[in-house]
């Protein structure tokens, strides 16, 4: 399955129909925040696409929760923005939190720096900032997972 991430939007739906237009067989689209009603004006390119939300500190007066735990083809995924397990002082605590829930991959944004990482069987990504034209892909495959950094 191909996943597509994004993060940090705010308010610019450019990069988020952009790559849901060239990633067409993307099944599920995860955004990390900051920029809960980004898909509102391009709903023809989500259409039958599952959506997954979690709320940034810029999405004021948000309903939708802070984290999320999916799973995905028997791969559990930790979704957050990052404010609350305050990313930008360093992931440390994120990533222990992220193993701690039995998570295989760990997702957040915040930094609007892009990552991909791997610690201890745990793999990270931030995607970057969807504003600037950032945005991750996962793929999740028999042979594996794979994280790719991805600008438009």
């Amino acid at each position: 399955m191909r996943i597509l991430v994004f993060s940090d939007s705010h308010g610019s739906d450019r990069t988020l129909e952009a790559a849901m237009l060239q990633h067409k067989d993307a099944g599920l689209i995860i955004h990390l925040g900051d920029g809960e009603r980004d898909f509102d004006g391009i709903a023809y390119a989500v259409a039958n696409r599952k959506i997954v939300q979690v709320c940034g500190n810029c999405d004021f007066y948000s309903l939708l929760p802070n984290n999320e735990i999916i799973d995905v083809e028997g791969v559990r995924i930790f979704c957050s923005h990052g404010h609350t397990e305050l990313v930008k002082h360093g992931t440390q605590s994120f990533i222990e939190k992220a193993k701690t829930l039995g998570a295989h991959i760990a997702l957040y944004g915040h930094t609007h720096q892009s990552v991909t990482a791997y610690d201890d069987g745990l793999h990270v990504m931030n995607p970057g900032c969807a504003r600037n034209g950032e945005y991750g892909v996962i793929d999740i495959t028999p042979a594996g997972i794979m994280l790719l950094k991805m600008k438009v």
